[in-house]
């Protein structure tokens, strides 16, 4: 019996929350960005924008039955049996793959989600086996937390770790483990149920904020297009067929030329004048915000950052790293980065 296909939801369809979708796109182009935190009430179409934006992709080349997915041409980031086994044959099998949303769930252990060593497999035959995790699962693919300020603060550390280093390392009665795993981020998380310590949140490259729509109209758009998308899910992606293939050639073509965009030194002084200026703790901040400038000007096909660019990069990149005082909600004066940036 033939298995039917899942249609997921336009990326393209979603009504509105454009700071989200262009944070996700971001990522997409540029993983080093450093992921995306999404908050805001249920049911503004979180869960829906991260799985669709992974039919925006292309096929990409993965290394046949490797736990890792490993790409077949670049040696320096293959797990130690690729590597070994590309030294040993001279050439991998490879097979057409499709970045993948690895979904965490709430209640993973610290095992489930790193892996774990085989002890009694390492002392009698003295051969490290290692049962993979979602951890192994997330290499080269999108890794979702839903309601990840409802995990244990030790889970998110691990996370935030592998995302980081792009590696894993499992450690275990004084044997040890490495694999790849780079992967994109995602969190999402209902403020309203508790908040991310502020050393976990400034973890993640970008945050956005999000609300369901106030506007008569586009709450009408967003009940019309998810009833027809429920009765007709292939009729209603053929009728945003065009929509998503422009985005999905828009953002090949970013990733393309993203090594090519240039900046000045001008750009990277008022990045650093607005995070003084704002009292933001540490570098990470500064770094991110251009990154996030350059691959804004790639989305809109440019190699070369300006004011605007970095203008917006910021809207993503500060307000979470604001330093706060007890009872204070960490709003910012947004003027006084245009001030900096603009002049």
């Amino acid at each position: 019996m033939e298995e039917k296909r899942i249609v997921k939801y336009p990326f393209s369809a979603i009504v509105g929350q454009e700071e989200m979708k262009k944070a996700l796109i971001l990522n997409i182009i540029n993983p080093s960005i450093g992921g995306v935190l999404i908050r805001g009430e249920k049911g503004t179409a979180k869960s829906t924008a991260v799985r669709g934006i992974t039919e925006l992709l292309p096929l990409r080349k993965q290394v046949k039955a490797c736990p890792f997915s490993c790409d077949p041409e670049d040696e320096s980031k293959m797990c130690r049996d690729c590597r070994e086994r590309l030294q040993k044959e001279g050439k991998l099998e490879a097979i057409q793959g499709k970045m993948k949303v690895i979904e965490l769930p709430i209640n993973a252990t610290e095992d489930r989600v790193a892996g774990t060593l085989n002890i009694e497999t390492a002392i009698k035959k003295g051969e490290k086996k290692f049962e993979p995790g979602i951890l192994a699962s997330a290499n080269r693919n999108i890794l979702y937390v839903d309601e990840v300020n409802l995990l244990e603060d030790h889970v998110v550390d691990m996370l935030l770790d592998a995302a980081a280093m792009g590696v894993n390392t499992v450690e275990r009665e004084g044997i040890s483990f490495s694999h790849p795993s780079r992967f994109i981020l995602v969190g999402t998380m209902n403020p309203e149920e508790g908040d991310l310590r502020p050393q976990l949140i400034d973890r993640f490259g970008l945050v956005v904020d999000v609300v369901g729509e106030r506007e008569t109209n586009m709450r009408m758009n967003v009940v019309k297009r998810r009833i027809e998308y429920e009765r007709n899910p292939e009729k209603f992606l053929n009728k945003f067929k065009d929509e998503e293939e422009k985005l999905k050639e828009r953002i090949m073509k970013a990733i393309s030329i993203l090594d090519e965009v240039e900046y000045d030194d001008e750009i990277i002084e008022k990045v650093s004048k607005a995070c003084v200026e704002l009292d933001i703790d540490g570098h990470r901040g500064d770094i991110v915000a251009i990154k996030t400038a350059m691959t804004i000007a790639a989305f809109d096909g440019r190699k070369k950052v300006e004011k605007e660019d970095l203008l917006e990069s910021l809207k993503y990149v500060l307000p979470h790293r604001m330093r706060r005082r007890p009872f204070e909600k960490g709003t910012m004066d947004f003027s006084i980065v245009e001030k900096i940036i603009l002049e």
